[in-house]
């Protein structure tokens, strides 16, 4: 495989990572797994190659800069489903102190 598939592979992974982000932000967390499987694969896929492809100097900045986006995108993914997780787990606790009411308390 040559650089050029390497750059587009890194090009559809950070593709993936921009539809994971929005998938976040809308707050699809079913969708978000689905994508995050999908760019698994992709990783998957490029880790071996990336080790055995020489890039030039020019492919080597454009696959740096395409790994700086996708660490970017990362941390925003992760911001976002950081607050569903806290407001699910302050659901679970509120739940969780209702069931307790009833069992001591009854209906």
């Amino acid at each position: 495989m040559g650089a050029a598939e390497i750059i587009a592979h890194y090009e559809a992974l950070a593709a993936l990572t921009g539809r994971m982000h929005e998938t976040a932000l809308r707050g699809d967390w079913d969708a978000l797994v689905d994508i995050e499987q999908e760019r698994g694969r992709l990783i998957a896929t490029i880790k071996p190659l990336d080790a055995t492809t020489k890039l030039d100097d020019s492919e080597r900045r454009r696959k740096n800069q395409l790994i700086t986006d996708i660490l970017a995108r990362d941390t925003e993914i992760r911001a976002a489903t950081q607050t569903w997780m806290e407001q699910f787990q302050a659901e679970m606790q509120s739940g969780l102190r209702q069931i307790r009411l009833l069992k001591e308390y009854g209906t």
